[in-house]
């Protein structure tokens, strides 16, 4: 993957280098796109690897998608990812889709396979005419040329996955299709994050895989997301957090002190970056980058 100055992620790791980037959503009213733009402007000056900008359930918000990322493309210094999923598109959708990201001058692409509509842990059934796995997406896109491919890796395992070596397959799977790099979805332990680089390390691919960060900063909402993607807040977390009970500001702030930690513990441990879910807003992730001492 490239940046705004043309290196890879791979060079920006080879040279020492750590990746930092930011994923936001396409909003659903004129408020929300006046605090997207607020949280990218905010954090454009750290230059980040990527941003990246999530495509919502079925194709939903898909020419949002597409209009953000272009506009990210043409009006900021910054180096946009869409994300594309496999559900309700046929393959001849999807490679449209790809053909508007690319008049949109967005060249990187986050491939998924995305989840049922029904929710993450239902059934999977493809498209008629579609496409079944991220594989055939990821395949699909370098065989279109010129894009940049990164997918989705899963620390404690895919909700549907049969273990963690198969989970662990289906990401080296992805890598030798045409993945440049992976992000994980949200983890709050570690050891789960240095485990799946392990295996995948076991298996002969060496591709740059980046911690997704999320902050605890309410405890209840977190549980409910991570039951749904197959994540668990581990008990000392629970108990951390559970301690301020009642009091919202020091929740939060016991939050980032969390996220800071993992992050610290993360880098020290070779990770080749971070990647930050903000929900659309600046401020955890700069107060963040503020305990770990990373400055504009």
């Amino acid at each position: 993957m490239t940046t705004g100055a043309g290196r890879s992620l791979g060079e920006i790791i080879r040279e020492g280098g750590r990746s930092f980037s930011f994923e936001f959503f396409p909003p659903k009213d004129e408020a929300g796109e006046a605090q997207l733009w607020d949280a990218i402007r905010a954090l454009e000056p750290y230059a980040p690897t990527f941003v990246s900008v999530t495509y919502g359930a079925g194709g939903s918000t898909r020419d949002k998608t597409v209009a953000i990322t272009g506009r990210i493309a043409r009006e900021t210094s910054l180096t946009p990812m869409a994300h594309l999923t496999c559900v309700g598109h046929t393959r001849d959708e999807l490679e449209s889709i790809l053909d508007a990201y690319v008049a949109e001058g967005v060249t990187h692409v986050m491939a998924l396979r995305g989840d049922p509509q029904e929710g993450p842990r239902a059934d999977w059934t493809p498209t008629d005419g579609g496409l079944n796995y991220a594989v055939d997406l990821v395949d699909l896109a370098r065989s279109r040329g010129g894009f940049r491919i990164g997918v989705a890796a899963f620390p404690e395992g895919h909700p549907s996955a049969e273990s963690l070596d198969a989970d662990a397959d289906v990401l080296v799977a992805k890598a030798r299709a045409g993945a440049e790099f992976a992000v994980t979805q949200m983890f709050f332990r570690a050891s789960d994050y240095f485990a799946l680089v392990e295996r995948v390390r076991e298996r002969g691919v060496d591709i740059p895989i980046l911690p997704g960060i999320m902050p605890i900063l309410n405890l209840a909402a977190i549980r409910r997301q991570g039951e749904l993607i197959g994540t668990s807040v581990p008990d000392d977390i629970v108990e951390r957090i559970s301690a301020y009970d009642g009091d919202p500001a020091a929740v939060r702030a016991e939050g980032i002190r969390l996220a800071a930690e993992l992050c610290d513990e993360l880098l020290a441990g070779g990770a080749p970056g971070l990647h930050f879910y903000t929900l659309n807003r600046s401020k955890a992730t700069l107060e963040i980058f503020e305990a770990l001492q990373i400055r504009v």
